[in-house]
């Protein structure tokens, strides 16, 4: 296992490739809409990463099990956990909820973050899943500080979410972020407190809870990219980037721009 521990200089470079996932999520969010097809908003996302200087690290990634992914982001639409691909083929209906995760290369450093959206009146039962997902972000935040362990994060996630009946995906992590897009350590959704890697100050590690409103089990579809939950219940996907430090966690990437714009009912 190669845990690359980076200096401040670089913490402000993953800072700027974050910051600007933030805002591609943000303006996709601005056409989230019924109607619109997944593949018009992965144009929107390419367009902006790269006229803002930066590399959409998702196209192109290599995939073990057929193509290298087609799209700029993942576009993952109600029971498809991630790894949605974007297409012509699937517009978004009132109702629905899609997942967006996006990854930028920019100065050499990769920024990574997701969120889930409601397209139109999405009902409550649904939305106490999302909250709940954000909730548990938050949550594993929260206990990633420095002489703390992998296995706190996942235990406060999984408390959270498994508290309320929803599923944890067990299969799919969290990772370690850098120069590459997924480095080590991997970082559950579940486990133990006080076990697993300890956490150093310098680590940069990618946080995403993956929630299902029902059992945990999940398949891959015939693309051989998208991940969907095996009884065709919904699935919410929240992650934030973060910095460990000392003491409370630095979020390098932001929902900021998003939740403004949820306020204005966009």
């Amino acid at each position: 296992m190669n845990i690359f521990l980076k200096t401040e200089d670089e913490i402000e470079l993953m800072r700027e490739a974050n910051l600007l996932v933030g805002r591609t999520l943000a303006e996709v969010g601005r056409h989230i809409k019924e109607g619109v097809t997944t593949l018009f908003l992965d144009k929107i996302a390419e367009e902006y990463i790269r006229d803002n200087g930066a590399i959409p690290t998702f196209k192109g990634f290599p995939n073990p099990y057929g193509s290298p992914f087609p799209g700029s982001i993942c576009t993952s639409v109600n029971d498809i956990v991630v790894h949605g691909i974007p297409s012509e083929d699937v517009t978004l209906k009132d109702g629905d909820i899609i997942s967006v995760d996006c990854g930028t290369l920019l100065n050499g450093f990769n920024g990574d973050s997701c969120y889930t959206f409601c397209v139109g009146d999405v009902c409550e039962e649904v939305k106490n899943l999302l909250h709940t997902t954000k909730e548990a972000l938050y949550k594993g935040i929260e206990v990633a500080q420095a002489g703390r362990h992998v296995g706190d994060i996942g235990h406060v996630i999984q408390d959270c979410c498994q508290a309320k009946g929803y599923g944890i995906v067990r299969e799919l992590t969290g990772h370690g972020i850098g120069r590459e897009i997924h480095e080590d350590p991997a970082i559950p959704n579940y486990g133990k407190r006080g076990s697993g890697i300890l956490l150093k100050t310098g680590m940069c590690i990618a946080i995403e809870p993956m929630v299902t409103m029902g059992g945990r089990e999940i398949g891959i579809l015939p693309d051989r990219w998208s991940i969907a939950t095996r009884d065709r219940q919904p699935a919410a996907h929240f992650e934030h980037t973060v910095a460990i430090r000392a003491g409370k966690a630095d979020i390098l990437s932001s929902f900021e721009e998003i939740e403004l714009l949820e306020g204005q009912n966009f």
